[in-house]
């Protein structure tokens, strides 16, 4: 046969006398005291196909087996395409599992490096998941509660219809800046929405990345370019606030200012997101962040608060 290691299993007319040998360096094999009769030897390896042969034992006799030769097994491989669609939105499942704390959504960071980049119409469906997860109304109802005891955005009054309008404009504030900023643009620029946690190196160097991200993201073509969508989607978000808001708050004048104190909101999210939520985050998903990365911007829910709090500079407040 000249295979070593190859399995054979002799039997005759009666099962129960089986014997059974192991092939040798050479490939050859023997078997002593075997009875006369019909034979019957089932030869197996691994990575060949079986083989068989059937003789006849004369009494007395020394039976030579013909060579045998054993034949590579067929091996079926099946090879499965999947679309960079469909990888993207189980990537997207993981990431809505991601809870800081256990209930905070984090959906807008991606542990796995180098995702897919998602289509537009994922970055519309994960807009809108994060605009209406529960948390997102606690939120902007404690924020609501805030500006209401500091009395900011005074021509709103006080009372339940002034907690009401300010809870309004908050809400629209979040709702507008994700839509914008987190779908339609970065469908039509064609950037990824995201914060890509990079968790290696120096902490200087990931300090460095995280503030980096507040103005440059990765493009769904893998390249890194000016994050557009954030910066525009800021400006816009600004502009459309002045519909709602009192009058005496209202100034085009500031609408840069407010754009510039939500890139600023948006570094301080990314540096935590870099240092902390990770910790505070159970069930994440077990990649390596040290085989590769890319950059986003961390539109999370974290990074909510801090441009709710601090995204909106009016005269007279």
């Amino acid at each position: 046969m000249g295979v070593a290691g190859a399995a054979i299993k002799l039997t005759g007319s009666d099962p129960a006398t089986s014997q059974q040998a192991v092939s040798g360096d050479d490939g050859r094999f023997a078997f002593a005291h075997v009875r006369t009769g019909p034979i019957h030897l089932a030869i197996t390896a691994d990575g060949f196909a079986a083989q068989q042969f059937d003789g006849f034992l004369q009494p007395a006799q020394t039976l030579e087996i013909p060579q045998i030769t054993l034949t590579l097994a067929t091996v079926n491989t099946e090879v499965k395409v999947v679309p960079p669609q469909v990888i993207a939105e189980a990537q997207i499942k993981e990431q809505e599992k991601q809870r800081a704390l256990g209930f905070i959504p984090n959906y807008y960071v991606s542990y796995v490096p180098n995702a897919v980049a998602l289509v537009p119409k994922q970055k519309f469906e994960l807009a809108w998941k994060t605009m209406l997860d529960p948390v997102t109304f606690g939120i902007t109802g404690a924020v609501a509660g805030i500006q209401q005891a500091q009395n900011d955005f005074s021509g709103y009054g006080q009372g339940a219809d002034g907690y009401a309008k300010r809870y309004g404009a908050a809400y629209a504030d979040a709702a507008i800046g994700t839509m914008i900023g987190g779908a339609i643009l970065p469908s039509l620029f064609k950037q990824d929405p995201r914060y890509f946690y990079k968790g290696t190196g120096s902490k200087k160097s990931r300090l460095m990345y995280a503030l980096a991200n507040s103005v440059i993201c990765k493009g769904d073509n893998g390249r890194w370019q000016a994050n557009y969508s954030g910066i525009l989607g800021g400006l816009a978000a600004g502009a459309i606030s002045n519909l709602y808001y009192p009058e005496k708050d209202r100034d085009n004048g500031l609408i840069l200012q407010n754009a510039l104190i939500g890139i600023g909101a948006t570094a301080a999210a990314n540096v935590f997101q870099e240092f902390v939520v990770r910790k505070l985050t159970p069930n994440l998903p077990s990649h390596d962040p040290g085989s590769g990365g890319a950059g986003g911007k961390a539109q999370t829910l974290v990074g909510k608060a801090f441009g709710l709090l601090g995204s909106h500079v009016r005269d007279g407040d």
